[in-house]
């Protein structure tokens, strides 16, 4: 039924999808699909004014075609499977074969034509979330517009009369829709090429799921209660490293359509927060921050130089955030010895194991059996063990030559001696000791 063609070379994962022949699809934009989940290069701009585009961690963006001076862009919301981490696939709804679907980036000023194809089995519409535009585009099911029905497609067109990072969702069935992951983000460049430039700019989505332990589908209908908290529709070990160069300037954008705001704590560097959904705040407004509360619905950007060499975390400061696929009604077992009782439930269940009497921690060394489609609750290993998180959690590699089209993972970091933290064992090593004479 789709012809489908390379956009980006050999091995590349981004396709260009064109329906339904030479019938009333005739005139539209290629619609492309991406069908990985991993991080995708950037789209450098091919013509107006020069701008650093945006990386999307475990996304992509989405390209487009002038016509006639109009950046026109084809986004269709349909079913589709996101990879959320390793031997864990979840049964979504998102556009262009992803959820998250493709970021959108376009210039201060331009006008833009985005065709909105329906191939869900319900009615839609999309809500540019932020931007300030017509009435009639704002996207609201019943209120600004009619209903996108299945099958159809719909045009949004306007003009982009200011620069900064804004988010776009269904207002139909909202509940519903972005319960089984419809969002993106849509950024606008500032028209000024030098205005608020820098080196890397990184893109997250918080989002979240209620996914059962074996299941494929959202619970949509939750209201508090997730256990699978994702940054792009991923979960960590899976999340890819934000990776820069030393001495860049580092902008992380972070928007948040979860139903709990999220505390983002980058270790290793204080940032100062110089974007909200508003606009870009003043540099005599602008405060500094190792953590920034990310509220529902909103969106805050922060920059910083990256100065400091290392692997640093970054990650949602919610202890159960950072976690996978958890059950909160479980017991605390800490101080409770369960060898008897673990050796009744044994003569019915050989394979059973006791757990938290000591703590979680065992469960990041563990390789207990789950079942199919599941993710450990907390998993990955770094350098030096388990790293014993999960969700919402990354590294930033600051590295020395990382090139600036470079975004590839450049493996862990080699601590310098003397600069580690190490066991004592009753007096200071060579190091150490040099350390005290200088």
């Amino acid at each position: 039924m789709f012809s489908r063609r390379q956009l980006l070379g050999a091995g590349a994962a981004l396709v260009s999808t064109s329906a339904w022949g030479k019938t009333s699809n005739m005139g539209l934009p290629d619609a492309a699909v991406m069908e990985t989940a991993a991080t995708q290069p950037p789209l450098r701009p091919s013509s107006g004014p020069d701008y650093q585009p945006v990386v999307t961690l475990n996304g992509w963006t989405l390209p487009h075609r002038m016509n006639n001076g109009v950046k026109e862009f084809h986004l269709v919301a349909e079913p589709v499977e996101r990879e959320m981490a390793e031997g864990m696939t979840a049964y979504l709804w998102g556009y262009n074969g992803q959820s998250t679907g493709p970021t959108i980036e376009a210039v201060e000023g331009d006008r833009v034509r985005i065709f909105v194809t329906n191939r869900l089995p319900e009615h839609t519409t999309i809500h540019w979330h932020g931007m300030i535009l017509p009435s009639g585009m704002d996207g609201v099911g019943g209120l600004s517009q009619p209903h996108i029905p299945p099958g159809k497609t719909f045009v949004y067109e306007f003009d982009l009369i200011k620069s900064g990072t804004f988010m776009y969702h269904p207002h139909s069935d909202e509940m519903v829709q972005m319960a089984m992951g419809m969002m993106g983000m849509f950024i606008v460049h500032p028209k000024d090429p030098a205005f608020m430039r820098v080196d890397r700019d990184f893109l997250i989505m918080l989002n979240a799921f209620d996914i059962d332990p074996g299941s494929y589908v959202p619970r949509i209908m939750t209201m508090t209660d997730f256990n699978l908290w994702c940054w792009n529709s991923r979960l960590f070990p899976d999340i890819d490293p934000l990776v820069v160069s030393r001495n860049d300037r580092v902008r992380v954008r972070v928007g948040n359509l979860t139903m709990t705001n999220h505390p983002i704590h980058m270790h290793g560097y204080d940032f100062e927060v110089t974007c909200t959904d508003g606009g870009w705040v003043r540099p005599e407004a602008r405060w500094p921050e190792v953590s920034i509360d990310i509220p529902v619905g909103a969106m805050r950007a922060y920059e910083f130089d990256a100065v400091h060499l290392g692997d640093w975390a970054i990650h949602c400061h919610k202890s159960h955030h950072t976690m996978n696929a958890m059950g909160h009604d479980v017991p605390t077992f800490i101080g409770v010895d369960k060898t008897n009782v673990a050796r009744k439930i044994r003569k019915l269940q050989p394979e059973y194991m006791p757990m938290g009497t000591a703590g979680m921690a065992d469960m990041g060394e563990m390789e207990m059996e789950l079942p199919d489609n599941t993710v450990p609750m907390m998993t990955g290993w770094g350098p030096h063990g388990p790293i014993e998180m999960g969700g919402m959690f990354s590294v930033v590699k600051v590295r020395e030559g990382i090139a600036s089209n470079d975004y590839s993972d450049p493996g862990w970091y080699e601590n310098p001696p003397g600069t580690q933290a190490y066991e004592w064992t009753g007096e200071l090593p060579d190091f150490a000791r040099a350390a005290d004479r200088s």
